[in-house]
């Protein structure tokens, strides 16, 4: 007489679950604001000089942002100053219908194709898992890698909406969402895996912090968080060191790291990644210092 009972409360706790989620908006056929970046024209020379400038100065510019989206859209309003900028020196940076798709489908080549088998790596180790969250899912990838292991409820979140509408039209399958790593509007305990890849080095350590407390909050126990970086031997090893460990493909990433302008990334590779962990309640279970990635597995810690 009891087995209904639980089945009654099993059914009750998921309905509860989707009642909060976040709203999963058309994400296929939403309507985004054209932004300078997707108005070059080199025929007319619209925009050409704004181009060039964006791709040659030093440093991050500003994002131009639209002054309005779709409703249930994050503006600049609400967005924090560190997510309005030109992440790696790309025009307008993740806010433009055309060159966010171009980025995309360059990451996987620049990386010279050795984040396919990490994304599949990383998917493996959460089988088993029915309920994933993907943090900073731009184009959707580690999402699908995810999906392909038969995981019933995978969410890819991301700040940019217009990675997220190639995302969606990639990967339907995948539930996305637009919000932020620091502020999840998802309920206590409704994960049992996240991912986050190339997520943390983008972000001010305040920020981080913040973002492994929301982790936390969002993860059941023993839950599992795996986290995929950027590696710190490419950024700190000499040429010659690289040339020997790595040949060619060492000083392509070296140069690399020393090319694309990542303001957060000195401050990522200075922390102690056990340690931060451990701070915010996470035991490490593997700790993976490879060329060009550094992967983590963690898992939450009961108390």
């Amino acid at each position: 007489m009891n087995e209904p009972k639980v089945a009654d409360e099993r059914l009750q706790v998921h309905i509860d679950e989707l009642s909060s989620d976040p709203l999963i908006l058309d994400w296929q056929n939403i309507d985004l604001p054209r932004t300078w970046a997707d108005e070059i024209n080199f025929k007319t020379r619209t925009n050409v000089g704004r181009l060039f400038r964006s791709l040659f100065k030093k440093g991050n510019g500003r994002a131009d942002i639209p002054d309005s989206f779709p409703q249930g859209i994050l503006g600049k309003e609400t967005l924090p100053k560190y997510l309005q900028q030109e992440f790696h020196g790309i025009p307008n940076g993740n806010y433009s219908n055309n060159i966010t798709r171009g980025y995309i489908s360059a990451f996987d080549g620049t990386m010279l194709g050795k984040m396919k088998p990490v994304r599949k790596q990383i998917a493996t180790w959460f089988r088993g898992c029915e309920r994933v969250l993907d943090l900073g899912c731009a184009g959707g990838q580690m999402a699908a890698a995810l999906k392909d292991e038969d995981i019933a409820d995978v969410w890819g979140l991301d700040p940019s909406p217009y990675l997220l509408k190639h995302a969606a039209k990639a990967y339907p399958e995948v539930k996305f969402v637009q919000g932020l790593a620091e502020d999840l509007k998802f309920s206590d305990k409704r994960f049992d895996g996240i991912t986050a890849s190339f997520l943390f080095h983008e972000m001010p350590p305040k920020y981080i912090d913040l973002a492994l407390d929301e982790c936390h909050r969002v993860l059941d126990i023993g839950g599992l968080l795996a986290i995929c970086e950027p590696s710190s031997i490419q950024f700190k090893s000499g040429w010659w060191q690289m040339f020997k460990g790595n040949g060619f493909t060492g000083l392509y990433f070296k140069w690399l790291a020393h090319h694309v302008y990542e303001p957060f990334v000195p401050a990522w590779h200075k922390q102690d990644i056990e340690q931060l962990l451990n701070r915010h309640g996470f035991e490490v279970l593997i700790n993976r210092r490879g060329m060009p990635e550094h992967t983590v597995l963690a898992r939450k810690c009961s108390l």
